[in-house]
């Protein structure tokens, strides 16, 4: 590669042996981008099914395994299923008060489809979504990139109605699949044409061992930063690499059709962790890379055994699902408090990743210009209201971090619907009022540029954020 072949878009890749490889933005090439492009705004959903730990305040567990923070805005208490983000208390803000209307009488088992786009789905019945707040994302954003959003999930492809494995849906309602396949993703980065170079790249113990020596040329052009911008991804390209053949085994690992009870608890622990921050490494690099801007993980599919219910055994528990229904057995409110403690630890390690890493186009760090958040669509038990959600980044963007923020009326405690294990709570009636999740939705659409004030049939943005 040469100064005359080189690409001089964001979209440049480093080429070699029928391999290629997306590179990040480079200052060196800065004048080659129209400005409206210079610095990119990202998006990430990150969706964990079966809700988070609520017990009553009566109950011991309430003080350290309630998922709720205590306190006000700004002196909000994290208990210890949050307290792993106390580091990035700064950072984030977390949310109470909101859900989709729409949703508001779904049972849990069948709300996940509706996380991102607030459609009227119902409980059962004729189905038909609309478009997720990541695709209208990925329609204003995706013409940058070479790929408009990468979709992600734990156990792939789409489902079923109501029984999404996809956060994404279509300008039609259409799930997109996602992709759990580690390999797969990672091929979005390392590109393959042709046999002879895909047998060179099995035989090898890298695939930047393809392409390492085409670097040389390429340093000469770029500056003392893009030097070690190129270097630093580099360094982080190897290392998914290295975690990539052990998260293979995780996800390849065949999962027993029998009662979450009796699952085969022997498998190694420590390839779900691995799967896990493979899978978060590699929206990393996809961000780094500038390969999209868009995307979405979901950690697993409401009411179903898969890859996603092995994931608790990162932190020695049984199924993940099996841990909602077990909250009022002896350390049922610890356990459930632990796996979505382990969820927040794994999201937030993502976002120190971010929030160390300089924005290759200049301007504060990669976490200033994206706005991650993570969440549910269920409470206590599977019960669709008070949406669990934690939100990260956006300081460009014109997000405030380091407050807890309450909206709606009558459940300033986070009481409603707590404590409950069974489904007379979510059949119960809930006295209480929030407001529609689509008025945040809108203000993220509006502060990553694009030009509306409704989604999912609500108008005007969410006060305060």
């Amino acid at each position: 590669m040469n100064g005359k072949t080189l690409p001089l878009s964001r979209r440049a890749f480093l080429r070699g042996t029928g391999l290629a490889l997306a590179l990040p933005w480079f200052e060196t090439f800065a004048a080659s981008v129209s400005p409206k492009d210079s610095t990119p705004k990202r998006f990430l959903s990150v969706y964990h099914p079966d809700g988070v730990g609520l017990p009553l305040k009566s109950d011991p567990a309430w003080e350290d395994w309630s998922w709720f923070p205590r306190g006000g805005e700004k002196d909000f208490v994290l208990t210890k299923v949050l307290d792993v983000l106390d580091p990035l208390r700064s950072d984030i803000t977390i949310y109470s008060g909101l859900s989709h209307p729409a949703a508001r009488r779904v049972h849990g088992h069948s709300n996940a489809d509706q996380y991102l786009t607030g459609a009227a789905i119902g409980g059962n019945g004729p189905y038909q979504n609309t478009i997720s707040l990541d695709q209208v994302c990925a329609e204003h954003m995706g013409d940058f990139t070479r790929h408009a959003s990468v979709v992600m999930s734990t156990n792939g492809g789409t489902g079923g109605p109501r029984g999404a494995q996809t956060q994404s849906f279509n300008r039609e309602g259409r799930p997109i699949p996602a992709m759990n396949k580690p390999r797969q993703i990672f091929e979005m980065l390392f590109v393959t044409s042709g046999r002879e170079a895909a047998e060179r790249l099995a035989r090898s113990k890298s695939a930047l061992d393809l392409l390492i020596e085409n670097t040389r040329s390429l340093r000469r052009q770029l500056s003392k930063r893009d030097q070690e911008t190129l270097q630093h991804y580099l360094d982080a390209v190897r290392d998914t690499e290295v975690k990539l053949a052990k998260a293979q085994r995780w996800i390849d690992m065949p999962i027993p059709q029998v009662d979450t009870r009796n699952l085969n608890l022997d498998a190694d622990p420590k390839e779900a962790r691995i799967y896990f921050q493979t899978m978060y490494e590699l929206i990393y690099l996809a961000f780094l890379s500038d390969t999209t801007r868009v995307a979405t993980f979901q950690l697993g599919r409401e009411n179903g055994e898969g890859p996603h219910d092995l994931l608790s055994m990162a932190v020695g528990l049984p199924g993940a699902h099996g841990l909602t229904h077990a909250v009022k057995k002896p350390g049922g409110w610890q356990n459930l408090g632990t796996y979505n403690r382990y969820q927040a630890e794994e999201f937030g390690r993502f976002v120190q990743r971010l929030k160390e890493t300089a924005e290759p186009a200049g301007n504060g760090n990669m976490l200033d210009n994206t706005f991650a958040m993570h969440g549910s669509a269920s409470s206590s038990f599977h019960l669709s209201r008070n949406y669990p959600i934690i939100s990260a980044g956006g300081k460009n963007l014109g997000f405030s971090n380091g407050r807890y923020l309450k909206f709606g009326k009558g459940n300033e405690d986070n009481q409603a619907g707590a404590g409950i294990d069974s489904d007379a709570g979510w059949t119960g009636k809930v006295e209480v009022e929030e407001l529609p999740l689509s008025n945040l939705f809108v203000t993220i659409l509006q502060r990553l540029g694009v030009e509306t004030d409704s989604f999912g049939g609500y108008t005007g943005s969410l006060s305060r954020v």
